[in-house]
């Protein structure tokens, strides 16, 4: 198989594994260990705080590393190994344990696959081997999510966990079953293959201050407040405007993920032919219109078109931000250094986005909740439209690039009479 076929096939398979049993967590710790939803959501917090810091630590493991097909076979293991460790744990710290070490697996993952494609395909087809990879991960969830809802019917609740441990098995073999050669360490970085000495990698300091990836990492984290909670605060208010709010919710969780496909693709291809900047406009000025149709809209049917924004919204950051990431770095050796941190930054501001949301409700409402979180979406829309967040000059740069050339060619004019 060509290259691009196994990364086609590890994405469909760790799609629904990154995060170890994720959304299904809750659901089991209540249903088979009797936990409340305190206990739930103290592990669910310590955990997402855990692998928001190890983010950054493992892009540098990725960087350094070299061997990304490795550390996707070690961070699929890890995920399964984490994930069964939960069946026989009942106490708390046990289970806290097991859903680090299985959402720690997630966050390496994530960053060794980007590598790995990096590495397969060069910057050049990044971007759309990035909206290939993300339409296949969405597939992936999709499937996975279709099976655990037929299995369990039939089998119980632990089905989660062999679909879970089937498909991270697929995975490993996807990744081991790739050739070697396919993958190229300098090609990965956007270092010359045929240079025979290895370039300095960037320091730190220079990553860090490059204020166009600290303008993209605060964009995000306000994009992230708007919309990681978003859904969330939906479900609680269709339990006081619906009739069965868990499948409705379910519902906009499938339509969501059916239109992150085309829109991943679709982003892929847009990436270069209208640019990045124009990609996360478009992310950040769909959020504050979602924000409204759930403030102001209360039958569940007509709510779907709510949760169609979210797959437009989600799908075009998840291809926009590694490819944003890779122009800003390009040749620093730092690449995926720099993605854990900014998926760190706009993870915190996901983790926030829940509490933001039921503090705005309880002081305005469920309206006034919904439009607090479309505000967000606004603030980072600001952000990326004023100031330069990627490669691309920002609209008052543009401006101001505009004035400074009206006056060379006075000046010149002058200087010529």
């Amino acid at each position: 198989m060509a290259p691009t076929t196994h990364l086609a096939l590890i994405n469909v398979f760790i799609g629904d594994i990154q995060g170890g049993l994720g959304p299904f967590l809750g659901t089991w710790l209540a249903q088979m260990r009797q936990w409340s939803p305190s206990e739930v959501g103290l592990v669910t917090t310590l955990v997402g705080a855990g692998t928001l810091l190890l983010s950054g630590p493992f892009g540098a493991l990725v960087d350094r590393f070299g061997h990304p097909r490795l550390l996707i076979a070690g961070s699929c293991a890890a995920i399964l190994a984490g994930t069964l460790l939960l069946m026989p744990a009942h106490s708390f710290l046990p289970v806290l344990a097991a859903q680090f070490l299985a959402a720690a697996g997630g966050t390496l993952l994530l960053l060794a696959v980007t590598a790995l494609t990096l590495g397969v395909v060069g910057k050049q087809a990044f971007p759309r081997q990035q909206g290939r990879n993300q339409a296949f991960n969405h597939v992936g969830i999709l499937i996975a999510a279709g099976l655990i809802a037929v299995g369990t019917a039939r089998v119980g609740p632990e089905v989660a966990f062999w679909v879970l441990g089937g498909m991270a098995a697929a995975a490993i073999v996807a990744t081991l079953a790739m050739p070697a050669g396919s993958w190229n360490r300098r090609r990965a970085v956007g270092w010359k293959e045929e240079d025979e000495e290895e370039p300095a990698r960037s320091s730190y300091a220079q990553l860090f201050t490059n204020k166009r990836l600290l303008v993209l990492a605060v964009a995000l984290a306000l994009f992230q407040l708007g919309n990681g909670g978003m859904l969330t605060l939906l479900g609680q208010k269709l339990v006081r405007t619906a009739d069965d709010p868990t499948a409705w919710t379910a519902r906009y969780v499938m339509v969501a993920q059916l239109v992150m496909v085309p829109v991943a693709l679709a982003a892929g291809s847009l990436a270069d032919r209208r640019g990045r900047r124009q990609l996360l406009i478009a992310a950040c000025l769909v959020l504050p219109v979602r924000a409204l149709l759930s403030a102001f809209i209360d039958d569940p049917f007509w709510l779907i078109s709510a949760e169609i924004l979210d797959g437009v919204a989600s799908g075009i950051i998840g291809v926009a931000v590694p490819v944003v990431v890779a122009d800003l770095t390009w040749g620093s050796g730092r690449t995926q250094t720099a993605l854990g941190s900014v998926n760190a930054v706009q993870g915190a501001g996901g983790a926030l986005s829940a509490w933001y949301g039921g503090l705005a409700q309880g002081w305005f409402g469920w309206a006034g909740a919904f439009l607090a979180l479309g505000a967000a979406g606004l603030v980072a829309l600001v952000l990326v439209w004023w100031l330069a967040a990627t490669t691309e000059d920002s609209r008052s740069q543009r401006r101001r690039h505009r004035r400074e050339e009206r006056l060379r060619t006075v000046r010149s004019a002058e200087t010529a009479a």
